[in-house]
């Protein structure tokens, strides 16, 4: 097992960081007019997932650290919801929707186990 120096050696944390590229890159394809809508929000919160993990992980507390864990967890569920908004409206197609929802779940996975290990 290799050592954890910052929060950038957290799995996690990387994969979130992949999963806020990859939603930036999907939401290039959207409309211009959902520049203040859904591509902003939806920014925003795949952001989100990497910023709370790096947070929490800085706060130098375990309970501060597991609610930060949490609340990027809550983003991305809250991603995934509105990636499925881009989907039934056309924005991002089934199957792009289908590999960012691959890296969603596999980040969900990840934070789950992180949060048991530091619960116990």
């Amino acid at each position: 097992m290799s050592d954890i120096n910052s929060h950038r050696d957290l799995i996690a944390w990387q994969k979130a960081f992949g999963l806020g590229l990859a939603v930036y890159e999907v939401t290039r394809m959207f409309p211009d007019s959902e520049r203040f809508g859904l591509i902003s929000q939806l920014r925003r919160c795949a952001v989100s997932v990497a910023s709370n993990i790096a947070e929490g992980y800085g706060r130098q507390s375990t309970s501060d650290y597991v609610r930060f864990l949490r609340m990027a967890r809550g983003s991305a569920y809250e991603a995934d919801t509105q990636l499925l908004f881009a989907v039934e409206l056309g924005f991002l197609g089934r199957s792009r929707y289908e590999e960012v929802k691959g890296q969603l779940e596999e980040c969900g996975k990840v934070l789950a186990g992180l949060i048991r290990s530091l619960e116990r």
